[in-house]
């Protein structure tokens, strides 16, 4: 786990093993997002309803939100690296067989569902003993960087992924694009298999119920860990709801087709790009409570205002600029917020933590399924179901100050706190956590 002694590379990058599994997670993460980008294109061109959208984001996100908590358990419990690479084979196995019978031309609505229940099912696993995995490959001094570096990968790819997939869809298939996105995952199993890893220890001989329950004591009892997992969910579920109605506002509000879609989340990547690499480059950062609390104020505020305005001008060029905009304070806020959680939670409990952590992340598909649902059902429109999300993502944080004097301390807490983790990391004592409040 020694770095390379180039101070030329990010942190986290100067270690070996991290840099292949971050390669690893590139290729990933861009096969999910041509993945996701023709899931919700095609069953909306089969369909031609914004529900069906919602539909997709639920059969994804049940199974994952469910199963998150085994599969933080079971990151806990067993080696994570051929969790990893079981997962991700599957996966490109489930992609490949969508793409087959997209191309046979007997691919239905029903198909698209059921591939991102199981999907979904296999990510429960994936997503946990990935978080366990990457930070037995940096010290944890260069543990934010890695967060950073991780979270780079996803605007990253979002600036060209969805554009590939848009070209791919318009000069060939849907199908084309699904065997591409295929291939990515299988790359991710291939770079894991690679990976060596000290023998992992078995750190529990109780009954999954009991370890899960014990997880959630563990955050129930730390305000500091509460108020960065709530806020992760009302990212999720409210904040991120733009993300599968984007083909609707593309199509019916702006008036154009799949490039300019690929071109408005290619702007947030940019923005979101540029944020990651920032945290990217430091291994700490003694402003995380005001990143944490304002950014995600702001990014609800940026979620509305992207929503509102494209009702009213229909500017593509004005949606790619708040698009951007949006992006900077929802990195900002979930890279000091996720870095906080890794750096802080012990080694024996990190796979159940990070599993509820996940188990808000993946609540987005639900945020997507209400978001459409009011679209519909309310008759307000899309811009408008979006724009109330982004206002209560942005009061959520104001509100939780003004109750809990400890989030209103929250930057001092976590200095404190990730002073000692990192004190103790370097005289090789035990690490702690934040004292329960």
């Amino acid at each position: 786990m020694a770095p390379l002694s180039s101070s030329r590379l990010p942190p986290a990058l100067r270690y070996p093993a991290y840099r292949l599994f971050w390669l690893g997670m590139l290729a990933s993460v861009s096969g999910f997002q041509m993945l996701r980008f023709g899931q919700f294109w095609l069953i909306f061109e089969i369909t031609g309803s914004p529900l069906s959208l919602g539909w997709i984001g639920l059969a994804n996100g049940v199974p994952a939100i469910v199963l998150n908590l085994f599969g933080g358990v079971a990151a806990d419990r067993i080696d994570q690296r051929p969790m990893v690479m079981i997962s991700q084979f599957i996966i490109a196995m489930l992609i490949f067989f969508l793409a087959t019978i997209t191309i046979m031309g007997s691919v239905n609505q029903w198909h698209l569902i059921t591939i991102a229940f199981l999907a979904g099912a296999v990510e429960a696993f994936d997503q946990p003993a990935r978080r366990v995995l990457f930070p037995q490959l940096v010290n944890r001094k260069d543990l934010m960087s890695a967060v950073a570096m991780n979270a780079a990968i996803w605007p990253g790819t979002r600036i060209l992924a969805p554009a590939i997939a848009g070209v791919i869809i318009a000069i060939s298939s849907s199908a084309a694009n699904f065997y591409v996105a295929g291939i990515g995952f299988l790359v991710m199993a291939a770079v894991t298999f690679r990976l060596r890893l000290p023998p992992h220890l078995k750190t529990s001989q109780t009954r999954p119920i009991h370890d899960i329950l014990e997880g959630l004591h563990f955050i129930r009892k730390d305000t500091t860990f509460s108020f960065l997992i709530a806020m992760t969910f009302f990212s999720s579920f409210f904040g991120m709801a733009y993300i599968p109605l984007m083909p609707m506002i593309t199509v019916d509000v702006l008036g154009v087709g799949a490039k300019e879609q690929g071109m408005i989340l290619g702007a947030g990547g940019v923005g979101s790009l540029i944020t990651a690499l920032w945290f990217g480059t430091r291994s700490n950062s003694g402003a995380k409570g005001m990143l944490i609390i304002g950014g995600g104020n702001m990014s609800g505020l940026m979620v509305a205002t992207f929503a509102i305005t494209a009702g009213i001008f229909k500017s593509v060029p004005l949606a790619m600029a708040l698009m951007a905009v949006l992006s900077v304070f929802n990195t900002l806020a979930n890279t000091a917020s996720q870095s906080s959680l890794q750096l802080l939670v012990p080694n024996h409990i990190r796979g159940r933590v990070m599993g509820f952590y996940g188990m808000t992340y993946n609540i987005r598909p639900l945020g997507g399924l209400q978001a459409s649902a009011l679209a519909n059902f309310a008759a307000i429109g899309a811009p408008i179901s979006i724009a109330i999300g982004g206002l209560a993502v942005a009061a959520f944080p104001i509100v939780a100050m003004i109750a809990n004097k400890r989030v209103r301390n929250l930057g001092s807490e976590l200095r404190r706190a990730e002073a000692e983790v990192i004190a103790a990391s370097r005289s090789g004592a035990p690490t702690s956590t934040t004292a329960s409040g």
